[in-house]
């Protein structure tokens, strides 16, 4: 079974080798027709402590890897 990956923008840098990046999600609303934008945190281990908040990053998952950590930083966006 693949992997999911996901795109998100990194909202908080503060843990050592941790980033925290908030993926949104647009769908419509099956009673009122309206597009809904969806926003959900995502804890990612960033080894290299690379990313920087406002940074977009594709994240991947990944064993656990802490309590929260279940997802890792493949590569920032350009």
């Amino acid at each position: 079974m693949p992997k999911r990956v996901l795109r998100g923008v990194v909202v908080s840098d503060k843990a050592d080798k941790t980033v925290v990046v908030r993926v949104e999600r647009r769908f419509t609303h099956p009673l009122f027709k309206k597009t809904v934008r969806q926003a959900k945190k995502y804890h990612a281990h960033d080894e290299k402590n690379a990313c920087k908040v406002g940074d977009q990053v594709w994240i991947e998952e990944h064993r656990p890897i802490s309590k929260l950590k279940r997802w890792i930083v493949v590569e920032q966006a350009k």
